[in-house]
């Protein structure tokens, strides 16, 4: 697998978002291997049953047999001849030669259970390296295919990314995608990083700020002058630097291949002296030497070997995945059985990478639920994740809410509505400072909260003719530990 081109990731995003029929074909060819080796286990095992209790003819049992070595054969024969073509042996070509070895002295079910069982190690492989194929695919589709590119006049055109050259200015809508690395030149909106940082609470952006392909804007609309192509972006880095790790073998893998590459040979002389030399120097038979020569390569064949390596990779690589761990391939599998000390980033890790209200503060008289129902009437408008945070909260807590109205979103800061014929508010730290709601004690507790790490929101009436403005309440927000 070559990794070193970064035009491989622009021909690979044209593929993966123009030609949805070559998907539909690639998983029509997936299947072929998975029945043809079923069918082989099956006949194999008739085979072997059919031997055991002596219920068909010596003839039947074997013609059985040798289906099943046609059946999973075709996982052996295409690595075997390039090995030794190139006079490289490999397992594949030990387990040829076993194979022969037990055809030539009758042993048919034998050399089906060969083929059979290193046709699963095989399968096993290739169902790991389409899992992996399945993972760059999905990276891959963060990014769109096609960018609003900025006109000399003014206008704006879609654009084929791999077309979109540095310096362009690119539109990014609310909802979309960012398809290209750059900076923002106006504009001011909420990004959600999480497909590329794994952070869960969008970051606010503004003119100057770094943006990432990949990423999803929020409820503003942005200008972006791109600074990368798409080859270097930073989430066609991530792309590479996860089939470099699945392009890695385990060390157990590596050291069955050398294994192989001295072990294969060896056998093959010592059956050949054992064929050769006991007939031509001390008269023995040509017949019985050969079957003796064949029973060395069957004994010889190293099934377990090959088998353990590739099922315990992928067990170990299942299980971790079912447990929300991914590893990159066996080589780093391996490497977590000789750790002292992980060091993690939290969000989406240990954390479950989703904000939730964690605590709500009421002030000047009124209740936790008084300031829920205020923040969810608003953020029920909104779909950023802190908003749709309270909304929730308010939901699993059973606090009814009527939905405010004449919804302002204030990009970046927070928003406004109607509760009731007043107008209120939800919003940020820098939103409640515009406002002029802000007092030493409310800096106080705003400070407390956020030096836990968390996002705090503030809930209050705003300013309006005589009444003066007041934060009521107060919601933090973070992300839990799983």
């Amino acid at each position: 697998m070559s990794t070193s081109h970064p035009h491989r990731i622009e021909s690979a995003q044209t593929k993966m978002h123009g030609a949805g029929c070559c998907d539909h074909h690639d998983n029509d060819i997936s299947h072929w291997p998975t029945r043809s080796l079923a069918l082989a286990a099956v006949l194999a095992a008739i085979a072997v049953i059919l031997r055991w209790t002596g219920v068909a003819s010596e003839i039947v049992a074997n013609g059985i047999a040798a289906a099943s070595v046609a059946f999973g054969g075709w996982f052996l024969l295409p690595s075997a001849w390039q090995a030794a073509r190139r006079l490289r042996p490999n397992i594949n070509l030990l387990m040829v030669i076993a194979t022969t070895g037990a055809a030539i002295v009758g042993e048919w079910a034998e050399a089906a259970t060969v083929v059979v069982l290193f046709g699963v190690a095989e399968w096993l492989e290739r169902w790991a390296d389409l899992r992996a194929s399945r993972a760059t695919r999905a990276l891959l589709e963060l990014a769109p295919d096609t960018a609003r590119v900025r006109r000399p006049d003014g206008t704006f055109e879609e654009r084929p990314v791999a077309d979109v050259s540095i310096g362009a200015i690119v539109n990014v809508q609310t909802g979309q995608r960012v398809p290209l690395d750059g900076t923002v030149k106006s504009g001011n909106s909420s990004v959600n990083q999480a497909p590329i940082t794994g952070e869960s609470v969008p970051v606010e952006m503004h003119p100057g700020a770094q943006v990432f392909a990949g990423t999803i804007n929020g409820e503003g609309s942005l200008e972006i002058e791109v600074s990368k192509a798409t080859g270097d972006t930073t989430l066609a880095k991530i792309i590479r630097l996860v089939e470099q790790a699945q392009a890695q073998k385990a060390p157990t893998q590596r050291f069955v291949d050398t294994f192989a590459r001295y072990y294969t040979p060896a056998v093959a002389i010592v059956a050949l002296l054992i064929f050769f030399v006991p007939p031509l120097f001390f008269g023995g038979l040509w017949s019985e030497w050969l079957y003796r020569a064949s029973v060395l390569l069957i004994i010889a064949c190293p099934c377990a070997l090959v088998i353990s390596t590739p099922v315990s990779i992928v067990v170990g690589l299942t299980v971790l995945a079912s447990r929300g761990v991914l590893v990159k391939g066996g080589a780093h599998l391996e490497t977590i059985g000789r750790l002292r000390a992980l060091a993690m980033d939290k969000t989406g890790t240990i954390t479950e990478g989703k904000p939730h209200v964690i605590e709500v503060v009421g002030r000047d008289g009124y209740s936790q639920t008084d300031v829920v129902r205020a923040a969810a009437a608003i953020d029920d408008h909104s779909s950023h994740p802190l908003a749709q945070a309270v909304v929730a909260h308010a939901r699993d807590h059973h606090v009814a809410f009527r939905r405010a109205e004449d919804y302002q979103a204030r990009t970046g800061r927070g928003a406004e509505a109607m509760i009731d014929g007043h107008p209120h508010f939800v919003g940020n730290h820098r939103f409640a400072h515009e406002l002029g709601v802000c007092s030493p004690e409310l800096e106080h507790q705003l400070a407390t909260i956020e030096s836990r790490g968390q996002s705090v929101l503030a809930v209050g009436h705003q300013p309006h003719e005589n009444p003066a403005g007041r934060v009521f309440g107060l919601i933090a927000v973070g992300d839990t530990v799983r």
